[in-house]
């Protein structure tokens, strides 16, 4: 998926960081992502839930454990149906 720049020119650089770790190594769980991006957990939560409300990143079950989740970009049929309840 594409994200436009409109999307996340007002984010923190830290969601921004989490943003582009997804884009280059695709789904990952929270702990894999503070792994990739050497930021705090705090800070990747806190990214991780403001790319959610902007429907960018999308929370799923992580299969090998369900204590985790999963964490991928969005995909394009998923920000549509966003845009429709809007």
């Amino acid at each position: 998926m594409v994200v436009a720049e409109t999307q996340v020119e007002d984010l923190p650089p830290s969601a921004k960081l989490v943003l582009k770790v997804l884009e280059y190594n695709g789904g990952l769980t929270q702990k894999q992502i503070v792994g990739k991006s050497r930021l705090s957990q705090r800070t990747v939560r806190d990214a991780l839930d403001r790319l959610q409300d902007r429907t960018i990143v999308e929370k799923n079950i992580y299969i090998p454990d369900a204590r985790q989740n999963l964490y991928t970009l969005a995909t394009p049929a998923a920000d549509g149906a966003a845009e429709a309840e809007v």
